[in-house]
């Protein structure tokens, strides 16, 4: 999604007009659900997918027919089985979209851009919603109040889900979607895993954070798309960092000495995830240590995920950063899924 306001604003400065493509509900077996977004300009799709095959076609081919008419609009698209076979659609089911015709001379949508970009620089929970009656469009965030037009009663406000999500009434119509986390993922330790992990987990929206202590590890070059990386301490990371029940822990450092004492560090905190990289003998090693030395109970330990990663026989550390990557999406889907 930021990739998609970042376009959105370039876009705008070329002085080009934009139609965005929602997907607000399907049911059957259709390539993507509610939430999938993307963006279509005069030459066509630019960025983002809503699942390729016969609706992101067809869609295509209403985008390019609203950039004319300059009219936000909404479409259910009913695929059969003679539709599957004609364009190619592996998937069948239905799926509605909305239409949002974006036209570069609005300054409230250029102002969304901006401040969408902001907000994902400092780490806000902020939603993105889409008034379907009237087509106004808006951010959220509980730090910041509203920007944009679309304005909803106070107790959807207080009651918007992780998940993308229809409210409807008699009074409003509205589709909101969570694109902007305060979550970060706290890796420790700056080595070969570490330097393919990071641009990997940046490249699907998660913001990273490297800590290292030795200097030649914490080398900003070395970590593409990472927010920031931290010369640390492994002794005393709360001077360095404050980890939250929205942050996930990933532990790689030099050795089994350095691993344990982050990890008992770790378990004292919320962290929604603390995994470990390692064999399982150097997880009951390790272990045992965390009972033996720092007082800490099995309950806790399995909160930590050794070794780290998806089971898919990962060997280099490319393979174990999208082993690890993999992970990270399906505990993020789960939260999302179990969210109000």
């Amino acid at each position: 999604m930021r990739t998609l306001f970042q376009t959105i604003k370039q876009q705008f400065l070329e002085e080009n007009d934009l139609v965005l493509v929602s997907v607000t509900a399907s049911s059957g077996s259709t390539p993507r659900g509610a939430g999938s977004r993307m963006l279509v300009g005069k030459s066509g799709r630019i960025s983002g997918t809503i699942g390729g095959g016969a609706v992101e076609y067809r869609a295509e081919c209403m985008a390019l027919d609203i950039l004319e008419k300059k009219e936000s609009c909404q479409h259910e698209f009913r695929l059969n089985h003679k539709d599957v076979e004609n364009i190619g659609m592996i998937c069948g089911g239905d799926v509605t979209a909305f239409f949002q015709y974006l036209d570069h001379n609005d300054p409230i949508i250029m102002e969304i851009t901006e401040t969408a970009e902001k907000f994902y620089e400092e780490r806000k929970d902020f939603w993105l919603r889409d008034l379907l009656t009237t087509s106004g469009v808006s951010l959220y965030s509980p730090a910041c109040g509203l920007i944009g037009t679309a304005n909803v009663p106070s107790s959807v406000l207080s009651s918007l889900s992780a998940k993308p999500h229809r409210y409807h009434s008699e009074d409003y119509d509205l589709f909101s979607e969570q694109i902007g986390t305060s979550g970060t993922v706290y890796v420790f330790g700056g080595g070969h895993v570490s330097q393919k992990l990071v641009p990997i987990l940046a490249s699907v929206d998660f913001r990273c954070v490297v800590l290292d202590d030795r200097p030649e590890f914490t080398d900003p070059a070395l970590f593409p798309g990472a927010v920031e990386t931290i010369l640390c301490d492994f002794n005393h990371l709360k001077q360095y960092v404050s980890i939250t029940a929205s942050d996930y822990c990933c532990v790689m450092t030099r050795g089994h000495s350095y691993d344990t004492i982050v990890q008992a560090q770790l378990l004292a905190t919320p962290a929604c995830y603390i995994g470990v990289i390692g064999s399982r003998a150097k997880k009951a090693a390790v272990f045992r240590r965390l009972i033996e030395e720092y007082n800490i109970n099995e309950q806790d330990l399995n909160r930590i995920i050794s070794p780290i990663g998806l089971e898919i026989k990962a060997e280099t550390p490319a393979e174990i950063a999208i082993s690890i990557t993999g992970q990270m999406i399906q505990v993020r889907a789960d939260r999302k899924a179990t969210s109000k």
